[in-house]
């Protein structure tokens, strides 16, 4: 909902992508914590995933956005901590059932695997789609 800070961070295979996400959360109204990297230079995703994380987990923001070259490490490194839901998507209807399904407080993405546009539609969908609870509520307490 807009108003909530979104927490975002990536490493160098995801900077590009991270800097564009970032310009559409704020045009959508959404404060943005900017957590890093912002260059090419090489640096450790689980760094970033760290930082990502204690900021949800302190409270500074209430959801995440991930992106390293393919997702695939932020997203490991991500879900080490019970408190995160963090889905590693690839187009819309990934990123709505991570919501709508796994209640996903984090999404990732992989720079190097999905444009600016896929990925802008995956951030619409993870910001727009409320979880369903039901009987997704017990498979995701035994998560969490």
């Amino acid at each position: 909902m807009p108003g909530e800070t979104i927490a975002i961070a990536a490493d160098h295979g995801g900077v590009e992508l991270k800097v564009i996400l970032k310009e559409d959360l704020a045009d959508l109204g959404y404060e943005v914590l900017d957590l890093g990297t912002d260059g090419p230079d090489s640096v450790d995703y689980p760094d970033f995933a760290e930082t990502l994380i204690g900021a949800i987990r302190d409270g500074r923001a209430a959801r995440g956005v991930l992106i390293c070259g393919s997702g695939i490490g932020m997203s490991i490194a991500a879900n080490r901590h019970r408190e995160i839901r963090a889905a590693l998507v690839h187009d819309n209807l990934s990123a709505r059932l991570a919501r709508q399904h796994n209640d996903a407080n984090v999404l990732v993405m992989g720079g190097r695997f999905i444009g600016p546009e896929v990925a802008r539609d995956c951030l619409r969908a993870f910001l727009t789609t409320e979880f369903d609870g039901g009987r997704h509520e017990r498979r995701v307490a035994k998560m969490s």
